[in-house]
C-alpha cells in the first residue's frame, strides 16, 4: 500500500477501535459481547497495519518538519494504548503504578484522540475513487480475515496457556471481591468523593405522579428484600454480591405518562433510566451480611443489574419520576 492508503486504512481502523472501545465501556449485557469482540479485532489491525505505517513513518522522519514531534507523540500514545489493552486483556499487565491497566488503556485512548485529529488535517488522504476499487475491497476483507484470525488465535492461546486473561468476564473485566464485600474496590466515578452522611439527618425523596414523599433510612432497612446482582466496573473488574433492600417498583405509586426515572446521589451525580427499566432496579441498604460501607454508598445505593459500575449511583437521597425522555443525559456522566 502507498502511504496514503496507509493512512486511510489506519485511521478507520483506530476510528473502529475508538468507537467500539466506546461502546465496550458502556455494556453491561451479555448481548452486547460482540462490541467487546469487535473492539479486539480493530486493536488487532491496527497492530497488522504497523509495518506499512512504519514505513511511512521513515519517510517522514526524513523531513525537518516543525511538527515531527507531535506525531511521534501520536505514535507513542497509540502504541501505549495497544500494549496497555493486550496486557490487560491477557492479564500480564494488570497494573502499573498502582493504577490499573485498564486506566492506562483508556487515558493513553482518550489522549492521543486530538493529536489523531490534527494529523487527519495535518495530512490529509483524501478519498478517491480508486480507494474503492474492487481490488482495495479485497485487501480490506483480507485485512479484516486476518485480524479475526490472529485475535482468535490470541484469544486462544490465552485460555490454553492458563493466562489470568482467561478468567476475565465478557467486559474484559477481572473478578474482585465477589461475595466478600470488604475486598470489593470503591472505585469512584470520575471526582465523585466519598461523602459523610449522617443517617438521623438523610432522606430519601420520592418524587413521582402522586407527589413528594420521603423515607428514612430504617423505613428503607425494614423491607429485607435481597437479590444476587453483578456489579461490572468500566476500570476492569467485577463482583457478584447479595444486596439487600427494597425494589424501586416497590416505592412508586404513580408512573403514568413517565419516560425516565432520575436517581440522584448527595454528591450531585445523577444518571436518566428508561421508566420501562424500573423493574429491575433495586435500592440496597446492605451488602453481604453487613450495611453498606461509606466507599460502597452508605446509606443507600442503587443496583442496576446487566448496567455497568457508573449506572449504579452511590449515596442516592433522590429518586424522580419525569417525563423527560431518557437520552436526555450525556452518554456517559460527566462528573
Amino acid at each position: 500500500m502507498n502511504w496514503r492508503r496507509t493512512n486511510l486504512a489506519l485511521f478507520v481502523a483506530l476510528v473502529l477501535a475508538f468507537a467500539t472501545g466506546v461502546g465496550a465501556v458502556a455494556t453491561g449485557s451479555a448481548r452486547g459481547r460482540w462490541i467487546v469482540l469487535a473492539h479486539g479485532v480493530a486493536a488487532v489491525a491496527v497492530v497488522l497495519l504497523i509495518p506499512w505505517k512504519t514505513r511511512v513513518v521513515r519517510g517522514g522522519l526524513r523531513r525537518a518538519r516543525p511538527t515531527r514531534t507531535l506525531s511521534l507523540l501520536l505514535a507513542g500514545l497509540a502504541v501505549t494504548a495497544l500494549a496497555f489493552g493486550f496486557g490487560y486483556a491477557t492479564g500480564l499487565v494488570r497494573s502499573v503504578g498502582g493504577l490499573e491497566g485498564m486506566w492506562w488503556h483508556v487515558a493513553a485512548a482518550l489522549a492521543l484522540v486530538p493529536l489523531l485529529l490534527w494529523h487527519v488535517f495535518a495530512r490529509r488522504a483524501r478519498p478517491r475513487r480508486g480507494d474503492v476499487s474492487r481490488r482495495v475491497l479485497l485487501r480490506a476483507g483480507l485485512l479484516g480475515a486476518a485480524a479475526v484470525a490472529l485475535y482468535a488465535a490470541v484469544d486462544g492461546t490465552v485460555r490454553l496457556t492458563g493466562l489470568p486473561g482467561a478468567r476475565r468476564r465478557f467486559t474484559g473485566s477481572y473478578e474482585a471481591g465477589s461475595f466478600r464485600p470488604a475486598a470489593m474496590p470503591t472505585t469512584i466515578w470520575l471526582d465523585d468523593p466519598v461523602p459523610d452522611v449522617a443517617a438521623d439527618a438523610w432522606r430519601l425523596s420520592i418524587v413521582d405522579g402522586a407527589g413528594r414523599y420521603e423515607l428514612t433510612l430504617d423505613q428503607l432497612a425494614s423491607s429485607g428484600t435481597t437479590i444476587r446482582a453483578t456489579l461490572d466496573c468500566t476500570s476492569g473488574w467485577y463482583a457478584e454480591q447479595e444486596w439487600t433492600g427494597v425494589p424501586l417498583t416497590a416505592l412508586l405509586r404513580d408512573v403514568r405518562g413517565a419516560r425516565s426515572v432520575l436517581v440522584h446521589s448527595v454528591t450531585g451525580y445523577q444518571v436518566r433510566f428508561p421508566i420501562e427499566e424500573v423493574r429491575r432496579l433495586f435500592l440496597a441498604t446492605w451488602v453481604g451480611e453487613a450495611p453498606l460501607s461509606a466507599g460502597h454508598g452508605y446509606p443507600l445505593r442503587l443496583v442496576a443489574p446487566q448496567r455497568r459500575g457508573f449506572w449504579w449511583v452511590k449515596w442516592v437521597d433522590r429518586i424522580e419520576v419525569q417525563a423527560v425522555p431518557p437520552w436526555w443525559q450525556p452518554p456517559f456522566p460527566v462528573t
